[in-house]
């Protein structure tokens, strides 16, 4: 967990490039599940890669760590890179993120909490009635994805 950490203490502000993972997750009535970030903002849960690990390990890594919930088998969904994935956050940190998307229907267990670090409230939704304050991009991939 301390890996970009360690390149920040290299690199400083400077632009990284930095692998991610996110994960739809659907339960056996379509819902999809959601966690609203610190921010405010809703999302579906994922974050970057730590060195060693494979995408699959990622994706069901973050999906655990911030919503409590066990998942298997993943679907390749899309990647999303490019101009639009700048980010820059308050601190001045700036990186460009190549992001693998994945869904699941394959939950195994758990108990569904958020961690009250990362996400503050996590929840099924029906894809006609998503929370507002949901990433605009995030919400496209949904909807393209559902309607395959």
């Amino acid at each position: 967990m301390d890996y970009i950490k360690d390149l920040r203490a290299i690199v400083g502000n400077r632009p990284l490039l930095l692998t991610g993972v996110g994960v739809g997750v659907f339960n056996s009535k379509g819902e999809i599940l959601l966690q609203k970030n610190a921010d405010g903002r809703w999302g579906i849960p994922g974050g970057f890669m730590e060195l060693g690990e494979s995408a699959e390990e990622t994706g069901r890594r973050e999906v655990f760590e911030e919503t409590g919930i066990h998942i298997g088998e993943l679907k390749l969904v899309t990647v999303v890179s490019g101009s639009k994935t700048h980010t820059v956050l308050k601190n001045g940190h700036e990186y460009y993120s190549v992001t693998i998307i994945y869904a699941t229907t394959d939950i195994r267990g758990g108990e569904l909490r958020a961690d009250g670090v990362e996400t503050t409230e996590v929840g099924y939704f029906p894809l006609t009635n998503m929370p507002e304050t949901l990433n605009p991009r995030v919400r496209e991939m949904i909807l393209q994805y559902a309607m395959r």
